[in-house]
């Protein structure tokens, strides 16, 4: 094969700017061929004519050419009997431009016609690849300079594929000037981030933070923008002010979600729970206690007061006996002063009835409790027979009973005792009834 001479080409050049839809470059230039289809390898002149399409768009722009070769020589034939004439499609890849110098490649096919007087035209397919440069010294126009090699597609008759290279210079004109697509001017007037046309918030001052519809930011969801919010961590679905703080409806200093008496009257002083103090813990508030410093643990009535259950007038905490008979006068121990005892005797006699000893037991156990105490008894008869057996009799009856507390443990220091007969009736001793009343025994309670 013959070896195919490849001259080196130094352009030097500069860019034409892509602003126009259409380039045309009158070309001409030198064909160097392989020679395997007899064409003589020490070259030709050429001329052509390239035709390009830009788009702003994109850095590849298709590339319509033609190139004709008037005195492309046989071996051996004359000079001007054979002319080739090339069309190619190409595809042009353009790179950005420096300064006014823009380089590009390309590739693609082409078809080619041999004409020759001598013998049988020959027509066939190439392939072909190219790169070059274009230099701009005007708004539109250029000077390009540019290398190809073409390679025949189709064998010829020795088997060979002919191989060229084509070196031109040549103008560029460009026409058509693309209308460059305007830049989106973008206003954002508060300067928030959001485009006015997205922003539903237009007037947010300068500095703040707004979320993606330019609104200022509500971190806690609570309605009170941040840069107001001065309870920044309200808990979720909780009422607030326009400070962005809970709302205190009662005015107590507690908040309602930790309310747990939300309707407490103005001025009112209250626990950490929102209700109003119990500062004795007897269950009353003390705006409504009359009895502000209750003893811990002791029952109070409505008003915060002590209670006093058998209405003595003295309080239960305070109250040695708590059951006092209604209308009994009572000492400060809440006591009656004087206490009949239900205490029954035989007929005519000192001896205790048995029904009677719980009565016996009952008032012996109140006196070893409280050994500040002390009790006369006194024993008293109806008017049924004599004075003086009455007086005896009562008198026996009265030691009865001081001896039977005696046994059931009482001190003996703590009695006393004396019989008044039929003195001080309580009742009609003209009636059996009143005669029974008569006959008792009492204990006047004396406190040390």
């Amino acid at each position: 094969m013959k070896k195919l001479l490849l001259i080196p080409t130094l352009l030097s050049s500069f860019a034409l700017a892509n602003e126009y839809k259409y380039e045309i470059s009158p070309m001409v230039g030198y064909n160097l061929s392989e020679g395997n289809i007899g064409i003589k390898d020490d070259g030709h002149y050429l001329g052509a004519l390239e035709i390009q399409f830009n788009s702003p768009k994109s850095k590849f722009s298709p590339e319509f050419s033609i190139m004709y070769s008037p005195k492309a020589d046989y071996d051996g034939s004359h000079p001007d009997d054979t002319s080739i004439t090339r069309g190619a499609f190409n595809g042009v890849y353009t790179f950005d431009a420096k300064t006014n110098l823009t380089p590009f490649v390309k590739a693609g096919v082409g078809i080619e016609d041999i004409h020759d007087e001598t013998s049988s035209n020959q027509t066939g397919f190439f392939l072909d690849a190219g790169a070059g440069l274009k230099y701009s010294f005007a708004d539109n126009i250029a000077f390009k300079a540019e290398t190809i090699y073409l390679a025949k597609a189709t064998q010829t008759q020795n088997k060979y594929i002919d191989n060229n290279l084509v070196a031109m210079v040549g103008l560029t004109f460009a026409f058509g000037k693309t209308n460059a697509e305007q830049p989106v001017v973008v206003f954002d007037d508060d300067k928030d981030g959001v485009v006015n046309k997205n922003d539903q918030c237009p007037n947010t001052p300068a500095g703040v933070k707004v979320d993606v519809k330019g609104c200022e930011l509500d971190s806690d969801n609570d309605g009170v923008v941040d840069s107001k919010d001065a309870c920044p961590n309200t808990i979720a679905g909780v009422k607030v002010d326009t400070k962005g703080c809970e709302v205190d409806s009662d005015h107590d200093g507690v908040v309602d979600s930790q309310d747990v008496c939300p309707n407490t009257l103005v001025g009112t002083k209250v626990d950490a729970k929102g209700c109003e103090l119990d500062s004795d813990n007897d269950g009353v508030a003390d705006s409504k206690d009359a009895c502000p410093n209750t003893i811990a643990g002791i029952k109070v009535d409505f008003r915060g007061c002590d209670l006093d259950t058998d209405k003595d007038g003295v309080v239960d905490s305070k109250d040695i006996c708590p059951n006092t008979p209604k209308g009994e006068k009572v000492n400060s121990d809440g006591c009656p002063k004087i206490v009949e005892l239900e205490i029954n005797f035989e007929n005519n006699s000192a001896v205790i009835k048995e029904e009677s000893q719980d009565q016996v037991d009952k008032y012996a156990t109140f006196l070893k409790d409280h050994k500040n105490y002390s009790a006369h008894i006194i024993g008293y008869t109806d008017s049924r027979g004599s004075a003086k057996y009455n007086q005896k009799l009562s008198q026996k009856r009265a030691k009865a009973v001081v001896d039977a507390l005696i046994a059931k443990g009482v001190d003996p220091a703590q009695l006393s005792y004396e019989g008044k007969g039929e003195a001080n009736p309580v009742a009609d001793n003209a009636t059996a009834e009143g005669r029974a009343k008569n006959r008792r025994i009492e204990a006047a309670l004396t406190r040390h």
